[in-house]
């Protein structure tokens, strides 16, 4: 049994997918890579299967018709002999020094008494023309080099949320929660970082700049102007989200609270778009979405509502909305997000 498993979604990739796959080789034979062709129309099949053939025992190509992103991790997770699972996107890449700490460190844990669900590490913004880069670290809100739950979890600020980059999931985990994200819609990363969370007990955090997250392309679904476009799908994420939450059973307080202030966000970032899109259609669906909460757990409407950031994205009138777009850039610029 392989020690990781790396699911990496290809849709018409071969532009930039070999610097991801090559930054993940040198894993050698304690990594499973599984480049998944998402039904690419260029050369992205051939790629990867050029890997497979010069790297049998570390790579398999695996072929199938477009389900978008959300169904190639699907497909990782399902072929997945990892003992642990990580995603990369065709268009990411990761640090060599830092995988070669994550790798160690997982095989210590293998070892060990206590059975770890989540692996944390930080990521980086390497953002298009950006002289100074960002990087998602947590040295103060979680505890470094060691085992730890819930209830050690220090209060995570809105800036320090968890994503799917920072992420490796013990894959059995995923199995039995039986995470499935939706075929043919963006933004599921978002899903896959919050659905499991109330199944994890134990963490491990690692102080190291592991994944390299590139931001830039204009094709790139987290650009404004794209995300305005599919705001219907970023609507579904956020619903299925809420739904998720919704149905979990009794869990750690500070699980709840954490997956509260993720809701949070991506309740501003739907809203913020629709209130940037600017028209009548989109400001009826930013009621509807807030309808559709309210009716589905009220309990968490009114702090979805009444938060610091609700409350700035719901100011009456074109002047409140003038409000919540500038208060949205102050964060744009602070986050470093698109």
């Amino acid at each position: 049994m392989k020690l990781l498993s790396i699911a990496i979604p290809c849709y018409n990739s071969e532009a930039y997918m070999e610097k991801c796959i090559n930054s993940l080789l040198p894993g050698g034979e304690e990594v499973e890579i599984l480049i998944v062709d998402d039904g690419s129309k260029d050369r992205t099949a051939e790629i990867a299967d050029e890997y497979a053939e010069k790297y049998p025992t570390i790579v398999r190509a695996i072929h199938q018709e477009n389900g978008g992103h959300g169904a190639a991790v699907n497909t990782g997770i399902r072929n997945a002999t990892g003992l642990y699972f990580k995603v990369v996107d065709s268009d990411d890449w990761v640090n060599q020094e830092s995988y070669e700490l994550i790798l160690r460190t997982l095989e210590e844990l293998t070892r060990g008494p206590k059975t770890v669900d989540l692996l944390i590490s930080n990521f980086v913004y390497e953002k298009q023309g950006a002289s100074k880069k960002r990087v998602m670290q947590y040295r103060h809100c979680l505890p470094v080099n060691q085992i730890f739950s819930w209830n050690e979890v220090k209060h995570m600020p809105k800036g320090k949320y968890l994503l799917m980059h920072s992420m490796i999931y013990r894959t059995k985990l995923l199995l039995d929660c039986g995470l499935k994200l939706p075929e043919h819609t963006f933004y599921v990363d978002n899903i896959f970082a919050f659905d499991p969370l109330p199944y994890v007990e134990n963490m491990y955090y690692l102080d190291t700049n592991f994944y390299r997250y590139f931001i830039g392309r204009e094709d790139q679904s987290v650009n404004e102007q794209v995300m305005i476009r599919r705001i219907d799908q970023q609507l579904r994420v956020n619903k299925l989200m809420v739904s998720s939450y919704t149905s979990c059973g009794p869990m750690n307080k500070r699980t709840r609270a954490y997956m509260i202030s993720y809701l949070d966000i991506i309740t501003t970032i739907s809203s913020i778009m629709l209130i940037r899109s600017g028209t009548d259609e989109a400001l009826e669906k930013k009621k509807e979405l807030l309808d559709y909460i309210r009716t589905t757990n009220r309990a968490l409407y009114g702090k979805l509502r009444h938060s610091l950031m609700g409350n700035f994205m719901n100011l009456p009138g074109r002047g409140g909305r003038k409000v919540s777009v500038a208060a949205y850039k102050i964060c744009q610029k602070f986050y470093g997000f698109n």
